[in-house]
């Protein structure tokens, strides 16, 4: 798309909005998001250019507001050694004895950071869904011996499980690890009915072909979590069905079983597959961008406050089913330069205010969200403050600022003393909190503060809520702009939403901050306990 002349493109963008003239704080945030969004920085993809530029407007916008540098070596800057993975050619799936299974339609295969030419042999045990889980009494390989083998398993876990738990357990990562640590030697993902309509498999294509992304550890090996046991593919319904009716195990009676919610049939499948793929890899930097704000009381200042949001999107399309010269550059103004801008002015606001914090705040614009939370749980593992010295985590990711929203919901923070801090800061200007509206899209394992919470941190992100007109206007975003080129400066924005969206996480930060007690964990919480939080024991 041509970029329109500068005058033109400010008279023109977000017209739809609002007419009334925009204060200051307002007129400021939506300049950032016009540069972030802006179709020459090309949807700001972690190694291009482009990426590179939106990490040095964000820095010099914390060395403008008076920060201190937080990140290596006196700079703004912590480097984020990546590495990326995209397939080199089709992958391979075959099982001697069964009926042929087609790329694309009935099985999908998974490239490798570690392996360029990952290939993997052996015997299925279907495990349900691959949960293990003492604390609600669930283990998914009990009776079974997988060592040495390949395990298959149902997308997703238990819907009796509380939202957030089943979105922890469900999550790609928690399973290989699972699976790894039963001695399994790859997994295979099965489609369910709620995955197909969710994401069906046409989608998981286009996943397919776009690049994946990890950290390099300091040891250079790329941190893949259960890598003893990659995923080698996924299989849609049909290709399980071609794959396991007839074998072993009752597949007709698992997907009855799963279709009621009762436990499914698991063991030997006495299938043997057999699954090749080749990767293209490339190592490369990319950056989180930190900046500081000592606090004033000698005793707290060296406690942290973090306020976390994602600096990159998803780039430009590659997907060959666009027709010639449609708009292939996804800007990503909602996700993430509404949360970008928003921290920035967060920052601005208390670098003003001659009263400070008492214990410091750390500002961190990350790398690689878009990838699967990369450069949060890069940060998280290697803070650039002492381990163990942030406190909370307050993320800003995507807020849907095309309404002027009643409420909000608060992810994460019921999990501890965070949520009073939220209530306080959203009652403060009678925005009301909801609860998740679609706990099913499990945004609890999506964002940025899951890494926190996985180094222990209490952490809550905030997203606009359904009351009022919110329940049009999210589903308006997320079926015609989210990941999507239209989610550009030319949609409609409120500005005045987005003013209340920067005082609210403004005050829940101070609230942390200024607390005489840091925050801690609830007594026996799920995840306080399960990563070691204060409080929680």
């Amino acid at each position: 798309m041509r970029l329109l002349p500068l005058a033109l493109l400010l008279a023109s963008t977000g017209a739809l909005a609002q007419t009334a003239p925009l204060t200051p704080d307002e007129a400021a945030m939506r300049a950032h998001v016009a540069f972030l969004a802006a179709d020459d920085m090309k949807g700001r993809e972690p190694g291009t250019p482009e990426y590179d530029r939106a990490a040095a407007y964000v820095a010099d916008q914390m060395r403008a507001a008076g920060l201190k540098p937080g990140g290596d070596d006196g700079s703004y800057l912590q480097r984020v050694p990546l590495i990326s993975a995209v397939p080199a050619g089709k992958g391979r799936l075959t099982a001697a004895g069964r009926p042929a299974l087609t790329f694309g339609t009935d099985y999908l295969t998974s490239t490798s950071f570690l392996e360029p030419d990952l290939r993997r042999s052996g015997e299925v045990v279907f495990v349900g869904q691959g949960v293990t889980d003492a604390a609600n009494g669930i283990d998914d390989y009990a009776g079974l011996d997988v060592r040495g083998k390949i395990v298959a398993y149902l997308y997703g876990a238990s819907n009796k499980l509380p939202s957030e738990i089943r979105a922890h357990l469900a999550s790609g990562d928690t399973k290989r690890a699972n699976a790894a640590a039963h001695g399994a030697i790859g997994v295979l993902q099965i489609e369910t009915d709620e995955q197909s309509k969710r994401y069906p498999f046409s989608y998981l294509m286009s996943i397919y072909r776009s690049s994946r992304m990890t950290w390099v550890g300091k040891d250079g090996r790329a941190q893949v979590a259960g890598a003893a046991a990659p995923s080698i593919g996924w299989l849609s319904a049909s290709g399980a069905a071609k794959l396991f009716t007839g074998s072993a195990i009752d597949w007709p009676a698992v997907l009855k079983a799963e279709a009621a919610g009762t436990a499914v049939p698991r063991g030997v499948t006495g299938v043997r597959v057999t699954t090749r793929q080749r990767s293209t890899t490339r190592r490369f930097d990319s950056a989180n961008v930190v900046g500081i704000l000592p606090g004033s009381d000698p005793g707290l200042r060296d406690q942290y406050v973090a306020l976390s949001a994602h600096l990159d999107h998803i780039g430009v399309s590659t997907d060959p089913t666009l027709p010639k010269g449609a708009d292939r550059i996804n800007n990503g103004a909602m996700d993430n330069g509404v949360g970008t801008a928003a921290m920035i002015e967060v920052a601005k606001q208390f670098a003003a205010d001659p009263r400070k914090p008492r214990r410091s705040l750390i500002f961190v614009s990350v790398t690689a969200e878009e990838k699967g939370l990369i450069g949060s749980e890069y940060f998280a593992m290697n803070p650039t403050v002492p381990k163990g010295a942030i406190v909370a985590d307050v993320n800003l990711d995507m807020p849907i600022l095309s309404y002027r929203f009643q409420d909000m919901v608060a992810i994460g923070a019921d999990h501890s003393t965070v949520a009073q801090a939220v209530a306080r800061a959203a009652g403060k200007r009678g925005i009301a909190l909801s609860p998740d509206p679609e706990p099913e899209e499990a945004i609890f394992v999506r964002s940025d503060h899951y890494s926190f919470v996985k180094a222990g941190v209490p952490s809550v992100s905030l997203d606009t809520g359904w009351k009022g007109p919110g329940k049009a206007a999210v589903a308006d975003f997320l079926e015609h702009r989210y990941h999507q080129p239209g989610d550009d400066m030319h949609q409609k924005f409120d500005w005045t939403a987005g003013r209340v969206f920067v005082a609210i996480n403004h005050d829940i930060a101070l609230d942390l901050a200024d607390a005489d007690d840091r925050p801690r964990w609830n007594k026996g919480d799920y995840f306080g306990v399960l990563y070691d939080g204060y409080g929680a024991k």
